[in-house]
């Protein structure tokens, strides 16, 4: 530069000067929104990827999530077959003279079944049938066959149950008790 006259100096001067800003306003006018919309569009695809990813994943689960559902159902259909359905007393009589055929309970009053929704949690799915039993058996006999009643149908309960001595005296007792079962409300 120091051959340069100085016109000629300054002139290169101003031009290199003019050539650094048109590369700026170059760069701040249409290589940097370019760069810009490139961030934007790899934010974009990675997020459209994630998102196709989550649905090939769900998509690989369906077939497992689908057996899941077969088992749960067959399992709540297994549960549900001793539940009550069709007419609630045939139902309930039948189940008590099955049930108490293996133990030495004598249950000649069956009250009048009442179905109703089911009082212990807010919307539920079932009804519950609610009815009375009363007769005599041993002590010991009548703790088997509570236990083994609240055992084998795990969709009933057995409440309120009073026992007293009966005229038979010694260990044989009186007693009665409700019986608290779900039902389909559907049926």
């Amino acid at each position: 530069m120091k051959r340069l006259s100085p016109a000629k100096r300054n002139q290169l001067i101003v031009v290199l000067l003019i050539t650094a800003a048109l590369i700026g306003a170059v760069y701040m006018l249409l290589i940097g929104p370019q760069n810009e919309a490139n961030r934007k569009l790899l934010r974009m695809t990675s997020d459209r990827q994630a998102d196709l990813d989550k649905y090939r994943k769900f998509i690989s689960q369906s077939q497992t999530t689908s057996e899941q559902l077969t088992n749960f159902s067959s399992q709540l259909d297994g549960v549900e077959s001793d539940i009550a359905t069709g007419d609630a007393y045939s139902w309930t009589y039948d189940t008590i003279r099955r049930f108490k055929a293996n133990y030495h309970v004598d249950i000649p009053t069956i009250g009048q079944p009442m179905i109703s929704d089911v009082d212990l949690l807010p919307n539920f799915p079932y009804k519950q049938v609610r009815f009375s039993l009363a007769g005599t058996a041993y002590f010991h006999e009548l703790g088997k066959f509570v236990a083994d009643f609240e055992n084998t149908f795990p969709h009933m309960r057995l409440v309120n149950l009073t026992v007293e001595p009966s005229d038979g005296g010694g260990e044989h007792v009186a007693f009665r008790v409700e019986v608290i079962a779900l039902i389909k409300p559907n049926t």
